[in-house]
């Protein structure tokens, strides 16, 4: 059976079909390593908690690794950091092999086809993608699929723009990445990312305030809110500042992108997705800046993905089917 993996710096996300439905497993891109012992073992089996073991060490995986970090003092590790493998983390590929089998769960026997999400080659940054790719291909082939990739901004095309014939522009804003494509009739006109995404906003947003940056993330993930008037010096009042920058400069660079080439005089639906782009008042706070910007073609509509953490992997599995039937 055809499936869609959404392979993101926060998240992993796979999508397939249960009758006429699509149903999703998400797992965090995120993992925490303890030295063995059978106590801390039988405590992690008693809590019912994914993990691994590899010679002495432990691997706690995905949300679980979260929850448990507190308890343990120590921080999670990411395998992954700017929208790619992490060339830092020296157990990046065996720990994303690992959270794959979880989210693919059963190895395959037939060679279904499988759409892995990746990012386009930034354009201000030195970011190389085929590594990465080529990486995540080879581990699924592993599995008994047969992948292939797409951009991450054309999986939000095919998701979200079935009824506009597959013609608009697709917005994924990650947290390693923020992936942009145009499209006409799913043929990509203009297909890059930016190397900034929810990461980038975090980070600064910690450095300004002296907040730990995983207590940043939890209160932009928990309760933060785009709106006009925010209390100066807060958290918020931080995060607010650098979502506008984050806007402010994926805008700029789409209108200077399709500026470079002769788009077709159509209209273009415009659609928002990735977990980046949750935040109440994100569409609105979108609205305002392209409307002072301006870009070289005519908008016809700005949306929010009907879920935008499962709209890339929804996207990869219409392309996953399309390429199977």
């Amino acid at each position: 059976m055809a499936k869609g993996l959404d392979v993101g710096t926060m998240n992993i996300v796979c999508s397939e079909m249960e009758g006429d439905n699509i149903v999703f497993v998400q797992q965090r891109n995120a993992f925490l390593e303890l030295d063995y012992s059978d106590l801390t073992k039988m405590m992690l089996d008693n809590a019912n908690v994914q993990y691994v073991i590899r010679g002495d060490k432990i691997y706690i995986l995905g949300d679980d690794a979260l929850k448990f970090a507190t308890v343990f003092k120590k921080s999670v590790r990411r395998p992954m950091k700017s929208g790619i493998l992490s060339p830092e983390e020296k157990e990046a590929v065996p720990i994303i092999k690992l959270i794959l089998e979880k989210v693919l769960e059963s190895p395959s026997s037939n060679g279904e086809a499988v759409c892995i999400s990746s990012p386009a080659n930034p354009i201000d940054s030195d970011i190389e993608t085929t590594y990465h790719r080529k990486t995540l291909e080879a581990l699924v082939k592993k599995m008994g699929y047969t992948p292939f990739t797409i951009d991450e901004g054309l999986a939000v095309i095919y998701s979200e723009l079935a009824d506009n014939s597959f013609t608009g522009i697709g917005i994924s804003f990650g947290a390693g990445l923020t992936n942009v494509t145009a499209a006409y009739f799913a043929a990509p006109i203009v297909s890059f990312s930016i190397a900034r995404g929810g990461d980038w906003i975090d980070e600064n947003a910690a450095k300004a305030t002296g907040m730990p940056k995983e207590e940043v993330c939890a209160i932009k993930e928990s309760r933060f809110e785009l709106k006009y008037e925010v209390e100066l010096g807060s958290i918020e009042g931080a995060l607010a500042i650098y979502y506008d920058y984050l806007l402010t400069y994926v805008i700029e660079n789409l209108r200077r992108k399709l500026a470079e080439v002769s788009p077709p005089r159509v209209e273009f639906p415009v659609v928002l997705a990735g977990g980046t782009a949750k935040p109440k008042g994100f569409k609105e706070a979108f609205e305002e800046k392209i409307s002072k910007v301006g870009l070289p073609v005519e908008i016809s509509t700005i949306r929010l993905a009907r879920d935008p953490l499962l709209s890339v992997a929804r996207g990869c599995l219409i392309a996953a089917k399309t390429k199977e039937s």
